[in-house]
C-alpha cells in the first residue's frame, strides 16, 4: 500500500535527522545512537498508520527539543565568551 510506503520514508528521514542531531548530544553520539535504535526497533512492528503518524510526530517533537537544547548551549557559550572578556 502506498500509504505505508510514504510513512516508511518519513520514518527513515526522521531516523536520519535524529541520527545527525545525535552527533552533538551531551552524553555522546554512541549513547544517543543506541537509545535511538532501541526506540525505533521497539515500534518496528506497528502497522496502524495513525499510530505511526503519532510516533513520527513524537520524533519531530524530539528534534525540536534537541535543536533548542543545542541552540541554548551555543548561545550560553557565546555569551560567556563575550561577557568574560568584558570583565578583564
Amino acid at each position: 500500500c502506498a500509504m505505508a510506503g510514504s510513512l516508511r520514508g518519513e520514518v527513515l528521514n526522521l531516523y536520519k535527522n535524529l541520527l545527525y542531531l545525535g552527533r552533538e548530544y551531551p552524553k555522546g553520539a554512541d549513547y544517543f545512537r543506541s537509545r535511538l535504535k532501541a526506540a525505533f526497533l521497539k515500534n518496528k512492528d506497528v502497522k496502524d498508520p495513525e499510530k505511526i503518524k503519532q510516533l513520527i510526530a513524537r520524533g519531530e517533537f524530539v528534534i525540536k527539543e534537541l535543536e533548542a537544547l543545542y541552540f541554548l548551549r551555543k548561545y550560553r557559550a557565546m555569551k560567556k565568551r563575550y561577557y568574560s572578556d568584558d570583565k578583564e
